[in-house]
């Protein structure tokens, strides 16, 4: 029996989890914490590609133009670690609605978006949050995206496409940390996931400036995400600045 990309997920996760935990003499000397809430001003493009009926639609929206497009946003990272293990978790909503004018028909599009990543830590080096890092865990998405295409001419009738689907994804990737003064440092990271997806790609460079109580993180992310719900193949990218607070305990 074969299985299925979301139980083959569950039980990336499961092992993600029991690695990050499997070394309690160093859950005993005490983890470092941070909780960083963050604000990702991202641009976001979507392809829509259905079979039934064959059609097209694509957006590319600035974030200068998604602002008063918005219907909710909030992003968070939480992340613990020991000498040489940790487990990290990140959660990302956004929800927007715009309709645009073409020559030939009114597009309205509604998209709602949420990411949610959890996953162990392997830290070789003797520093925490220092050096190369290997992420392994799971990546779960769910898009709710709905597409209306009105017809200038009323001889055609309006067409109404949904995609409306929860992906599961092993999530595997690594970053590196330079720590340039005491002050400052550089995070960069890469990773890819796959399973229920045709495939997430995603990729970040952070600059951190500590603080007495933790530290200012800005920089840049790109997130790229296929999915196929059956009849329809739907490409979303999100790219832009971040910038947040990470509080260290």
């Amino acid at each position: 029996m074969t299985a299925s990309p979301k139980t083959n997920a569950t039980a990336a996760l499961c092992a993600a989890m029991a690695l990050s935990f499997a070394t309690p003499s160093q859950a005993a000397e005490g983890w470092d914490w941070l909780v960083a809430p963050y604000g990702w001003a991202a641009s976001i493009g979507t392809d829509l590609e259905t079979r039934t009926p064959p059609s097209t639609a694509s957006t590319d929206t600035k974030f200068g133009d998604i602002v008063d497009k918005i219907d909710g946003a909030f992003q968070i990272h939480i992340e613990g670690q020991g000498d040489h293990f940790g487990v990290l978790t990140d959660f990302t909503y956004l929800g927007l609605a715009d309709d645009r004018d073409r020559p030939r028909f009114k597009m309205e599009s509604d998209l709602d978006t949420r990411l949610f990543e959890l996953a162990a830590v392997w830290s070789p080096g003797e520093d925490r949050y220092r050096g190369a890092e290997l992420i392994a865990g799971l990546r779960y998405i769910d898009v709710d995206l709905t597409v209306q295409l009105k017809p200038a001419n009323p001889v055609f009738r309006d067409v109404s496409v949904e995609a409306s689907q929860s992906f599961s994804d092993f999530m595997i990737g690594g970053r590196y940390t330079w720590a340039f003064t005491d002050r400052w440092g550089l995070t960069v990271r890469g990773d890819g996931s796959f399973g229920e997806t045709e495939g997430t790609w995603n990729a970040s460079a952070v600059v951190q400036y500590r603080t007495g109580n933790g530290a200012w993180a800005f920089g840049y992310r790109h997130l790229d995400a296929e999915f196929d719900t059956g009849n329809a193949n739907t490409d979303i990218t999100m790219s832009g600045p971040e910038i947040g607070y990470a509080f260290r305990f």
